[in-house]
């Protein structure tokens, strides 16, 4: 199995706690974004990385989470037919501004485009999780939400951090842990959520299969 993440890499100690949520071999995360696998390591749960094998789609109005749901689940099985034997974690995050739904974008201008949308606004992240577990191959879905209030930011502000190149490949064109954390006045929820993996309610969700 090709994988990024080995358990030599992870917290030692932190291996009995997360057999306490039954995990006894690595999960698999079904993603490839780096942010995911950095919170993952940085909590000590094993996991290898397989990049799911599903084409992103547009989102068109907001249905209240369905699609979101829907997606992480499509990742989920894309790998779990893969690797039976294995559990399996994926995720979809977006950005949400009244109806408006924000994924990633597709090059500095969108990136621009959303940033001024997003700027002096309050705005959501949702993030759907779906983890199917080794045993079973039956899937459990879960959707978090967070608010976000972004500051407002000039033009000259807005370019300079599209051309760092930071924005493109993140939902809503901003990264909270990153230079874009320099505008985020408040948030209301997980902050890793906003970071694309609410660990709290990931714990939960592990445990409750």
């Amino acid at each position: 199995m090709d994988g990024r993440t080995s358990m030599g890499d992870l917290i030692p100690q932190a291996a009995e706690l997360w057999q306490l949520a039954g995990v006894t071999k690595p999960i698999i995360l079904a993603s490839s974004s780096p942010r995911r696998a950095a919170i993952l390591r940085a909590v000590g749960c094993p996991f290898k990385v397989v990049p799911p094998s599903v084409q992103e789609s547009e989102y068109g109005s907001w249905d209240g989470g369905e699609l979101l749901r829907r997606r992480a689940v499509q990742k989920a099985e894309s790998v779990k037919a893969e690797f039976s034997a294995y559990s399996v974690l994926a995720a979809d995050t977006i950005v949400k501004l009244d109806d408006r739904v924000f994924g990633k974008p597709q090059d500095h201008q969108e990136a621009a485009s959303i940033l001024r949308s997003l700027s002096g606004r309050v705005h959501e992240v949702w993030t759907a999780m779906c983890f199917i577990p080794a045993t079973s191959g039956i899937g459990n879905t879960v959707v978090s939400r967070t608010a976000v209030t972004l500051r407002p930011l000039s033009s000259s502000e807005i370019n300079a951090y599209v051309m760092t190149g930071e924005p493109l490949d993140k939902a809503g064109a901003y990264g909270i842990q990153g230079i874009g954390g320099l505008w985020i006045q408040s948030i209301e929820g997980c902050y890793f959520n906003v970071v694309g993996l609410p660990l709290s309610q990931l714990w939960d969700l592990i445990k409750s299969v």
